[in-house]
């Protein structure tokens, strides 16, 4: 099972999406500044996640997300 993902800084405005076999994990590795890309932007909250059976549909998911709709579509989240 993939999960696709989307956390947001509490204290900027910065959406990060992705991709992970174990979410509790990484939202852990991201809050916790094991995360290079994410570090300067901790700590998150997540606004969004979907559950897929195969990783190449959770890819096409993320890539979605990760896109200019996709973004529209996560800023658009309360």
């Amino acid at each position: 099972m993939f999960f696709v993902y989307a956390i947001s800084s509490i204290r900027r405005k910065y959406i990060y999406a992705g991709l992970t076999s174990n979410l509790e994990d990484r939202i852990h590795r991201h809050n916790s500044g094991y995360e290079k890309t994410t570090k300067p932007y901790a700590p998150f909250s997540i606004i969004y996640s979907k559950t897929f059976l195969t990783r190449p549909e959770a890819r096409e998911h993320e890539k979605f997300l990760k896109s200019t709709p996709g973004k529209r579509f996560l800023y658009s989240l309360p």
